[in-house]
């Protein structure tokens, strides 16, 4: 029964809430993870979950005590979380009386400030990027410089179809659809509409002769989509060529939001670029900016130090 529970509330998940595959096959293991812990324990349903049982498994993915890998505190508290929202859907749907979990809150995660790079290491990357001959230097540019024109993530890049960009001077603007498909337009800068003027005109068209004609706006060499994995890899050899190191696919996104917060934006209207359906989640980028001008007060201030 308890299977049949989880596959309805992922289907749930998938329908309503419109999450990606790749979030679907995390809480799919998460929730394996929790079925298989109340299985140990003789629960064969949930409705027959009580909050002991909730709390054991909490403190049991912490250390491993489950039988299963040990989980950072991150990782613990998104495994509580999938769990918090399988039981509260199981009250909605009528399996469960009373939600057993209610009481049960993932562990508290250190806050951690998301690394951004410098202006001019962004600019050495883009450089990187365009290096080499043929088609695939003016896809990788226009690639990088997309999303750090937009915060986008790699997957809402590498999502995009020709006709979600306009390139019209004075409107030059991406469509992007973040998570649960909530779509968002963001303007693109000169540098990003340079780049990917540059590619649909040179390169676009050589790329997609190879394939069957997909509506994506960049392409591999076999002519289909571009793959996240690509993305990341296309990056990654840019970063290294530049001699900047540590960067992950979400750097691009982290370094928009915090250059556009030091250069005076409004949180909220990073928000909306970022595509964060809570300002909460932006503001954690004020820090950033904060520790920033901390640092150039105490170093320029004359009574700053002693």
């Amino acid at each position: 029964m308890l299977a049949g529970q989880r596959e309805g509330y992922l289907a749930h998940l998938a329908v309503e809430r419109g999450l990606s595959d790749n979030t679907l096959a995390a809480y799919r293991r998460d929730l394996a993870r929790y079925e298989s812990f109340l299985a140990g324990k003789g629960v064969e349903s949930l409705g027959l979950v009580e909050r002991a049982h909730v709390a054991d498994f909490a403190q049991a993915i912490g250390t491993g005590a489950d039988g299963g890998r040990a989980l950072a505190p991150a990782s613990a508290s998104r495994v509580v979380v999938a769990v918090r929202g399988w039981h509260r859907f199981a009250v909605q749907e009528g399996w469960s009386g009373d939600d057993p979990s209610l009481q049960v809150k993932p562990r508290a995660v250190p806050k951690r400030l998301p690394k951004a790079i410098a202006t001019d290491q962004v600019a050495a990357i883009m450089e990187a990027a365009s290096q080499g001959d043929g088609v695939a230097p003016l896809r990788d540019r226009a690639l990088l410089e997309l999303v750090y024109a937009t915060g986008a993530r790699i997957s809402e890049a590498v999502g995009l179809d020709v006709d979600d960009v306009s390139l019209e001077p004075g409107a030059e603007s991406a469509l992007l659809r973040g998570k649960g498909r909530k779509e968002r337009v963001v303007p693109l800068g000169t540098f990003a509409a340079e780049a990917l003027n540059a590619y649909l005109v040179r390169a676009r068209s050589g790329l997609a002769a190879h394939g069957a004609g997909v509506p994506a706006l960049f392409l591999n060499a076999r002519g289909a989509r571009l793959s996240r994995q690509s993305a990341w890899a296309i990056l990654r050899v840019a970063s290294e060529r530049a001699g900047v190191s540590d960067v992950s696919p979400h750097t691009l996104r982290h370094s928009f939001a915090t250059h556009l917060l030091s250069g005076g934006a409004d949180v909220r209207v990073v928000q909306e670029l970022l595509g964060h359906a809570s300002v909460t989640t932006t503001q954690v980028y004020t820090l950033v900016t904060r520790d920033s001008l901390r640092e150039a007060y105490v170093l320029a201030h004359p009574r700053a130090r002693e």
